[in-house]
């Protein structure tokens, strides 16, 4: 009995101990470097509260779903700030809905789509992406002499891939328009630089970024629509003013490996936490603007923690009364 109590009383010391110093968590760098901020600004938090944070390398998105779901029962927690609902949802369906845990809207509003130049736009009226079916259209885009329009898409493993990859089979584009994948940077970077010597352009981008900063739409391009959804997440795309742009608008969303769920004040933070698209978009203009080193992107952070304080007090308050 003296012995079973001195047990009791030992784990009872380390619950009081690993309450003391926090849980250890792992945050998930992604490899596109402009999903950084919003990572760090909750790993941040988590220190505010007293947790033991770390930051992996950089990882493709399947093996950080692969993590989470390898971790699912692991008392530690690990984390990925931006998961992309609904573009992600298959990646989770993959490795097991039942093994992480995904959090409310923490980036909403982030739309996506097929843009030209505006000049272009208005000469010859294309307002579709089915408008390149037509040759004489899709040739005006064509930057390597193949006679098919040049769009600059989407990494492999992004998740957008397999969208325009499916639409351009279902708009019956395969014969006039040419996906283009490599380092997105560098592709965009060679679209920016064919748009400065007035040639028309055509590319897949996605908000928030800094593309959309450079190339305003509205003012430099616009976005094409699409004639009908045809889209492998979903069963329609169209927004409720009628228009389809052939995405859905997704939010960023924390996802988790399910042990998240015995730390009660992490789980609430993660699914109280917000950031407004407009921030993270002009974080990634300074980004675009030289500020790219990990350094700058841990002081944009801190120093949007700073201008924030009275809002995270508030979430670490409610936070910590979930435990």
């Amino acid at each position: 009995m003296f012995g079973k109590k001195i047990l009791v009383s030992g784990l009872l010391s380390l619950a009081v101990v690993s309450n003391l110093f926090g849980a250890k968590v792992t945050a998930l760098k992604t490899t596109i470097a402009e999903e950084s901020f919003q990572m760090q600004i909750v790993a941040e938090i988590l220190k505010k509260m007293g947790h033991e944070v770390e930051i992996s390398n950089d990882v493709d998105y399947e093996i950080a779903y692969q993590t989470l779901a390898n971790n699912a029962k692991n008392d530690e927690v690990f984390f990925i700030a931006s998961s992309w609902d609904p573009l992600h949802n298959s990646k989770i369906e993959n490795v097991g809905k039942e093994k992480v845990t995904k959090f409310s809207e923490y980036v909403s509003n982030c739309a996506q789509g097929y843009l030209i130049d505006k000049k272009t736009a208005e000469k010859y009226n294309i307002k579709y992406i089915n408008d390149l079916k037509d040759p004489k259209i899709a040739k005006l885009f064509d930057t390597n002499g193949n006679g098919k329009a040049d769009l600059t898409g989407c990494n492999a493993g992004w998740g957008c891939e397999k969208v325009i990859e499916h639409q351009l089979d279902n708009y019956g584009l395969r014969d006039t328009v040419e996906h283009n994948q490599g380092q997105y940077s560098a592709l965009i970077a060679d679209t920016i630089a064919n748009y400065k010597t007035d040639k028309p352009i055509l590319y897949y981008t996605w908000t928030p970024y800094w593309v959309s900063g450079k190339l305003v739409p509205g003012k430099d391009t616009v976005f094409l629509q699409v004639t009908h959804s045809a889209n492998p997440n979903t069963d329609s795309t169209k927004l409720p003013n009628g228009a389809d742009y052939g995405f859905n608008i997704n939010s960023q969303k924390i996802v988790a490996n399910a042990g998240v769920n015995k730390h009660k004040d992490i789980a609430k933070l993660f699914d109280i936490v917000k950031l407004s698209v407009n921030d993270v978009s002009g974080q990634n203009m300074l980004m675009a603007n030289g500020q790219n080193k990990e350094k700058d992107i841990k002081r944009h952070a801190k120093l949007w923690i700073e201008n924030n304080e009275a809002k995270i007090n508030a979430w670490i308050k409610e936070a910590k009364a979930a435990k």
